[in-house]
């Protein structure tokens, strides 16, 4: 069992919301199974969809902790995380399948046991990998969450789209200077010329009007 693979429900589970574009897809209970898919077939409950919002909201402090480089704020929120919802670990073969392991065995409900492993696969990424692994997309407004398991630490978005996005602004941004740049000089010569001709003028009227 990969544990730090578990770090991608709570990528997953922040990412249901998007406060900037005004999106939250975890508002029903159809949704929450959606989203719990890979814990199997299970019962879902409103209740069930309200402790997964306020888990999701405490992850996205996490995130948010991480990139402002607050990791003693992200690593006290992520332990009471992991207090709140614990790892009851257990081998079984229910249903006939092979022996496994159950991670948050006894837990009392769906949502506690998605809480568990979210929790516990960000901690064993961050402490693997670094708090600062722990992304925010650059791309505003997007603020989907990522983990950067590049080899360099050169994540910045959450998705090849925004990464394009971004590129783009700022392709638009500096051309936009450059136009603006070559303008201001435009206008400086022209302001220089202006200023030369009419010195030249002054001149000229002077001489005409010499007396001997």
């Amino acid at each position: 069992m990969e544990l730090a693979s578990y770090a991608d429900r709570a990528v997953q589970l922040v990412n249901t919301a998007d406060p900037y574009r005004h999106r939250d897809t975890l508002t029903s209970c159809e949704q929450a199974k959606e989203l719990l898919a890979p814990e199997g077939r299970c019962r879902v409950t409103n209740a069930d969809v309200a402790e997964l919002r306020v888990i999701r909201d405490r992850l996205r402090e996490i995130f948010d902790a991480a990139e402002a480089g607050r990791v003693p704020r992200a690593v006290q929120i992520l332990n009471s995380l992991m207090k709140q919802y614990p790892i009851r670990p257990v081998v079984t073969d229910h249903d006939e399948s092979s022996y496994h392991l159950h991670l948050a065995e006894g837990a009392p409900n769906i949502a506690a046991v998605y809480g568990a492993k979210a929790a516990l696969g960000l901690a064993v990424q961050a402490t693997e990998l670094g708090f600062d692994r722990l992304g925010v997309c650059q791309a505003a407004p997007c603020r989907e969450v990522f983990i950067d398991t590049s080899t360099n630490r050169s994540r910045r978005y959450c998705s090849d789209r925004c990464a394009t996005r971004a590129n783009v602004a700022a392709y638009r941004a500096r051309r936009k200077e450059q136009a603006a740049r070559v303008g201001a000089a435009a206008a400086a010569e022209a302001q220089s010329a202006e200023a030369e001709e009419r010195r030249t003028g002054v001149m000229a009227g002077a001489g005409s009007t010499r007396t001997w």
